[in-house]
């Protein structure tokens, strides 16, 4: 075998033993050391790397809760207005109902109170008149000496009286 390597000319079978020697350390490094290392290598990654991506993945998912909670949140204040001005609407309108209500009822008692004032006034008016004509008859009878009484009566005076006014 004859190989041109320029000035370096190696000898075939020290070159073919040290290539042999060369892959049979690099098959044992690759097949028990290199493992090990990368082993080491992704636990040590692990320890620091890892954790950091662990903790902005929690970190992420804990922004995703929180957001989900605001959201909630503002959903449930915006429910809480909606009831309240539901209810304030509610209450308005009862506040209305019972006004409009208290008012039919206070102008069916004024209706109410006004005729009977009328009708006790009425009443009034003619014991009024009653009574004044029997002392006027009684008083003209005083005056005069002598009883009036039929006198009054069969002329109608006292009605005739009260009639004019």
């Amino acid at each position: 075998m004859n190989l041109e390597l320029g000035p370096l000319k190696p000898e075939p079978v020290p070159l073919l033993l040290g290539l042999a020697l060369f892959f049979l350390v690099l098959r044992i490094l690759g097949r028990h050391l290199l493992p090990r290392a990368e082993r080491v290598q992704a636990e040590r990654w692990e320890a620091t790397e890892g954790r950091m991506e662990r903790a902005e993945a929690l970190y992420a998912e804990a922004d995703a809760v929180r957001d989900a909670h605001m959201r909630e949140l503002a959903e449930a204040r915006h429910e809480a207005a909606r009831i309240r001005a539901d209810y304030a609407e509610r209450g308005a309108a009862a506040i209305a109902a019972a006004r409009a209500e208290g008012l039919r009822t206070r102008d069916a008692l004024l209706v109410a109170g006004r005729a009977r004032i009328a009708a006790d006034r009425a009443a009034a008016a003619d014991v009024l008149r009653r009574d004044v004509g029997e002392l006027a008859v009684t008083l003209a009878g005083r005056v005069i000496g002598e009883p009036v009484h039929a006198v009054a009566a069969r002329r109608r005076t006292v009605e005739r009286f009260f009639e004019a006014d």
